[in-house]
């Protein structure tokens, strides 16, 4: 059972309504202003460590017409930042302009020396990561050894030793005195170019060419921002919000609408949300279980018919994730029982199983996570002398941290590792797994207190504005998302029907106690019905779209609290 508690009300905000007030004080926001999200309010690029240095290289290579080659990433963030500069660079005038994604079950993670050689056929000038590269010591050496040029954008924290590259922008080096920390890769890209252009015009590059606007690629920067789950902090929300506006109004590229559309989403009354679950979902699949460049394809794609056959693989993908997952997700609860260290649950949760696929084991990480509310590391074998595992960690761990001060303590026991505070990707020998578990079980408990493993859901409270105009408002008010949450509310029903739905999601109709009125809800991967009439309900406001009619819909996220 959860238990359940309210948010402070906070300061009341002069000149919003006193539910607006309620929710936006309780998320830290004192003053109007800083729910204003004009692109003018976006901090600049100077204050990124290596900016200078970057956009002068770029320049150059632009101005004598030499090879650029961008090496991505395999997730959404990477596939968005990927199409992002390859798209902005073809626009400023970069006439070889290519890229090239790891396949990550055969070249792994970042800019490996393997990677490195591949990248090489191509005779590239320069190479430029993105949404990797800041661990890749032995890559980056290897480029430039062969003459290469290298240019990090990457927003994952770095080690104890850079790379050795010609420049590195992430906001996260040290010394960076950018203040938005919490840039996705695409976003640090996106700031890229954003300077490079500015240093271009400044040259008078575009005396005779068309000038790009940047503001025409804020739908890949909202739609990877979201899709990589970073904190969305005040320079973020400015970034997703202006990017869903332009999409609301039509402007955005076909690849996007078209995942758009096969996951049911309307473009004109999009959220956060619907990227977060219909179109990042779809992209990271392609990545997952395949090749991210039809991701990446489907995103440059100026047709919209070879866009919409894009989409429709990786909504097949999708499917074949799903599936692949419930299984897994399935023998890792029927293997729970290996998690008790002397019959208590152990803090830090590993998970193995000899079946398991690789680019699925960041998903039931998550689900393992949201079900006992502890931080969970699964694992997949890659080969006899490799295996890989995705982390997914609870508010009081920061996860990547965590295993810095594992591998710390234990010299060799982990390859290889990386990410940030929730989320993070390491790589081991399967003879040391056993050992691994046990010390990722032991640092767990360093970290975590009793109060922190407590499964705890916030709430805002009541709700009473059950229109559909009032809840459109709500969702689209604000980018909600990590650090940033989603309203979420509670309130005494009276469940008036229930009944199983696709197997798995539970259909209710819930009359509202004080309101007296009758509410569809849903309650998703809820496979059973519940006892009792009455129940406190917390739950998120939607809207339900049913064959052209609009109604209001529960999004129920707990029947069960204290």
């Amino acid at each position: 059972m959860k238990k359940l508690k309210r948010r402070s009300l906070g300061v009341p905000i002069e000149g919003l309504s006193p539910l607006y007030s309620r929710i936006y004080a309780a998320r830290g926001i004192t003053q109007k202003s800083e729910i204003e999200h004009s692109l003018a309010r976006l901090e600049t690029p100077n204050a990124l460590s290596g900016i200078d240095e970057a956009v002068t290289l770029l320049a150059s290579i632009l101005t004598h017409h030499k090879r650029i080659m961008i090496v991505g990433d395999f997730d959404a963030d990477g596939a968005t930042s990927c199409a992002l500069m390859v798209s902005g660079l073809r626009a400023m005038g970069a006439q070889h302009v290519d890229y090239l994604v790891p396949n990550r079950f055969e070249f792994g993670y970042g800019l490996t020396p393997e990677i490195v050689s591949v990248a090489r056929e191509k005779k590239p000038d320069l190479i430029i990561t993105v949404d990797n590269g800041i661990s890749s010591i032995k890559g980056v050496n290897y480029a430039r050894q062969c003459n290469i040029d290298v240019l990090i954008t990457d927003h994952h924290l770095p080690g104890k030793e850079l790379p050795n590259a010609n420049a590195i922008v992430n906001p996260n080096q040290k010394n960076c005195k950018f203040s938005s920390k919490n840039l996705a890769g695409v976003g640090v890209a996106f700031y890229l170019l954003s300077a490079l252009r500015k240093k271009l015009r400044e040259n008078k590059w575009f005396e005779n060419r068309l000038e790009p606007n940047m503001a025409t690629y804020l739908d890949l920067v909202a739609l990877g921002t979201i899709a990589d789950v970073v904190s969305m902090d005040y320079n973020n929300r400015v970034l997703v919000q202006e990017g869903l506006r332009r999409m609301r109004a039509g402007k955005v590229r076909p690849g996007i609408q078209a995942l758009l559309l096969l996951s049911g989403k309307n473009l004109s009354t999009l959220t956060s949300t619907d990227l977060a679950f219909g179109v990042a979902p779809r992209l990271n699949a392609a990545g997952r279980l395949d090749d991210i460049s039809i991701g990446i394809e489907c995103l440059l794609s100026e047709d919209e018919t070879r866009a919409h056959l894009l989409a429709r693989k990786m909504d097949q993908f999708n499917l074949e994730r799903r599936e692949i997952e419930a299984e897994m997700k399935q023998q890792a609860l029927q293997s729970l029982g290996e998690i008790y260290v002397s019959g208590d649950m152990a803090v830090g949760i590993c998970l193995f199983e000899k079946e398991w696929h690789q680019g699925v084991v960041g998903i039931v990480a998550s689900r393992i996570k949201e079900k006992f509310h502890r931080p969970v590391i699964a694992f997949a074998p890659v080969s006899d002398s490799e295996m890989k595992g995705s982390a997914r960690s609870i508010p009081g761990l920061h996860i990547r941290d965590a295993l810095d001060a594992i591998a710390a303590r234990n010299p060799g026991l982990i390859d290889k590792f990386g990410g940030h505070a929730m989320a993070a990707g390491l790589s081991l020998h399967p003879d040391h797994y056993l050992k691994f578990k046990s010390e990722f079980d032991l640092e767990a408990r360093q970290w975590l207190s009793a109060e922190d493993l407590e499964d705890v859901i916030i709430s805002d409270g009541a709700y009473t504005d059950f229109k559909v105009r009032a809840v459109r408002e709500l969702l689209q008010a604000c980018p909600w998302g990590q650090g940033f949450s989603e309203p979420i509310f509670d309130d005494e029903f009276e469940i008036v029907e229930q009944r199983i739905v696709g197997g798995k999601h539970l259909k209710l109709k819930l009359r509202h106690l004080k309101e007296d009125r009758v509410l569809d809800g849903i309650a998703f991967n809820i496979d059973r019905l519940v006892e009792g009439r009455h129940r406190r309900v917390v739950y998120r406001v939607g809207v339900n779209e049913w064959r052209g009619r609009e109604t209001v819909q529960l999004i129920v996220e707990s029947l069960d609290v204290e």
